[in-house]
C-alpha cells in the first residue's frame, strides 16, 4: 500500500511538471467520457418519453383501426374504409376471453362555446369503458352511461384545459350548458388532469362524449351507415395482450366473413408491442451514439500512450539511477502505471463533469430531454481508468525492463 500511495506521489508530482503536456493528454479522456455521459443520457430520455407515452395511454391497450376494401380490384389505403362497427367493439369483450372492456372511438377538433367565451378542442365521441382504458377519472361530476349512448344525449366531460379556457369566471363547469357545433351539451362531469403526453399533446384539452351524439347530431349523421366507426380501442386483461389481439383477430375475420386466404380489413395492433419495438430502436440508436463517442476515450488512450512513451525516453537516466540503487522492476513498472492510471482517471473525473453539464446544457439550449444515470457515469469512469491501464502498460514495462546501463549512458 506504501509503494502504491509513493508511486501516486510521484505520478502527480510528475504530472505538475509537465502541466500543458498533461492536460492535453487527458483531453481525450475529457471529451470521451463527457460525451458517453451525454449521449447515453439523451438514450435513456428517448426509452423514458416511451414509457411515458403506454402510461399515459393505459396498461394493456390493443387499438382496432379499419383497414383496406377491394373493389372491383380497387384496393384502399388502410384507414380510408370503415370496416369496424359499434357491433363490432360491442362483441369484442363478450366473445373476447382475454378483453376487459372495449370501446370505439371517433373524433375531429371542433369551435367550443360558453357565454361570450370559445375555444377550439378534440372531440371524442366514445362509449362509457373509453374512461378506464384510456386510465381517465373524473375529477367533479359523474361519468355518462350506456343509457346516454343508447338515447345520443347531450352531455359532455371535459378536461382542465377546456374548462380553464371556457369557465374563466370562476363557475362551477358541472351543469353548465356549453356549445359545440351550434349544438347545447350539458357538462356533467370534468376530468382529472393529466398533462402533457409524452409526444408534447395536452391530454386535459378534449370533451368527451357519447359516439351516438357524436355521429347523428355533430356531425349530423353523414356516414352511409351510421353504426361505421373509424377505430376501437380495447383493454386486454392482465398479461394476456396476446392472447387478446389473437382473439380479436378471429373474431373480426368471422364477423366480417372473410375467408381463409383473404386480406383482412382490419388492423389490430398491440400498443406495448409498438412501444417495445421503438424502446429497441432507441437502444440500438443510444448505443451506437455511445459507442462512437467511445471513440473518443481510445483515441485519448492512443494519446496517453504517445505521452508516457515520450516520457520514458525523457526520464531514462533518472530510471537507470534508482535501478542503480535497488528500485525493482515492479517499482519502476508501477509508477509508471499509476502515472498513466492518474492521467485517465483525472481526465473521467473531469470528463464526467462535462458530460453532466454538457447534458444539462442540451435539455435548456436544444430542448432535447436527457436522462442522466449513474450507471452510465460509473461505467465512463470504471472504463476511463482501464483505458490508462491497457495503454499505459506498454510503455510502463518498456521503462521497467530498460538495461540500467545502457540507461545511465543515455544522454
Amino acid at each position: 500500500m506504501n509503494k502504491i500511495l509513493q508511486s501516486m506521489r510521484i505520478a502527480f508530482r510528475a504530472l505538475r511538471v509537465n502541466k500543458l503536456r498533461s492536460v492535453l493528454t487527458m483531453l481525450g479522456i475529457i471529451i470521451g467520457v463527457g460525451a458517453v455521459i451525454a449521449m447515453v443520457s439523451i438514450g435513456n430520455a428517448a426509452t423514458d418519453r416511451i414509457h411515458q407515452a403506454i402510461a399515459a395511454i393505459g396498461a394493456n391497450v390493443i387499438q382496432v383501426n379499419s383497414g383496406s376494401q377491394n373493389s372491383g380490384g380497387v384496393r384502399s389505403g388502410n384507414g380510408n374504409a370503415q370496416t369496424l362497427t359499434e357491433e363490432d367493439a360491442k362483441a369484442i369483450p363478450v366473445e373476447c376471453p382475454a378483453v376487459m372492456y372495449a370501446s370505439p372511438m371517433m373524433g375531429n377538433r371542433q369551435q367550443l362555446v360558453f357565454g361570450n367565451n370559445n375555444w377550439q378542442s378534440q372531440i371524442r365521441g366514445v362509449y362509457p369503458d373509453f374512461m378506464p382504458i384510456r386510465d381517465m377519472r373524473i375529477q367533479d361530476g359523474i361519468t355518462f352511461s350506456m343509457q346516454d349512448v343508447d338515447s345520443a344525449a347531450k352531455v359532455a366531460i371535459i378536461g382542465k384545459t377546456v374548462a380553464d379556457a371556457l369557465f374563466t369566471g370562476g363557475e362551477d363547469p358541472v351543469g353548465q350548458n356549453i356549445r359545440i357545433r351550434k349544438v347545447q351539451f350539458t357538462v356533467i362531469g370534468t376530468l382529472v388532469p393529466k398533462g402533457q403526453s409524452a409526444n408534447g399533446e395536452d391530454q386535459d384539452d378534449q370533451v368527451i362524449i357519447p359516439i351516438t351524439t357524436l355521429k347523428k347530431k355533430v356531425q349530423g349523421g353523414r356516414q352511409n351507415n351510421i353504426s361505421q366507426v373509424g377505430q376501437i380501442i380495447v383493454q386486454a386483461r392482465d398479461e394476456q395482450g396476446p392472447a387478446a389481439v389473437e382473439q380479436i383477430g378471429a373474431l373480426l375475420r368471422q364477423r366480417h366473413r372473410i375467408q381463409p386466404g383473404e386480406d383482412d380489413d382490419f388492423q389490430v395492433r398491440s400498443l406495448e408491442d409498438i412501444a417495445a419495438a421503438q424502446e429497441q430502436q432507441a437502444n440500438i440508436m443510444g448505443l451506437l451514439l455511445a459507442s462512437i463517442a467511445s471513440v473518443s476515450l481510445v483515441v485519448g488512450g492512443i494519446g496517453i500512450m504517445n505521452i508516457m512513451l515520450v516520457s520514458v525516453t525523457e526520464r531514462t537516466k533518472e530510471i537507470g539511477l534508482r535501478q542503480a540503487i535497488g528500485a525493482k522492476t515492479g517499482d519502476i513498472l508501477s509508477q509508471f502505471l499509476v502515472e498513466a492510471v492518474t492521467l485517465s482517471v483525472l481526465g473521467g473525473v473531469i470528463g464526467i463533469i462535462f458530460g453532466v453539464v454538457g447534458s444539462l446544457l442540451i435539455t435548456y439550449f436544444v430542448q432535447w430531454n436527457t436522462l442522466i444515470s449513474l450507471p452510465s457515469i460509473i461505467s465512463a469512469f470504471v472504463f476511463s481508468a482501464l483505458v490508462g491501464v491497457f495503454f499505459g502498460y506498454y510503455p510502463a514495462r518498456k521503462a521497467a525492463y530498460l538495461d540500467p546501463i545502457e540507461a545511465l549512458r543515455y544522454e
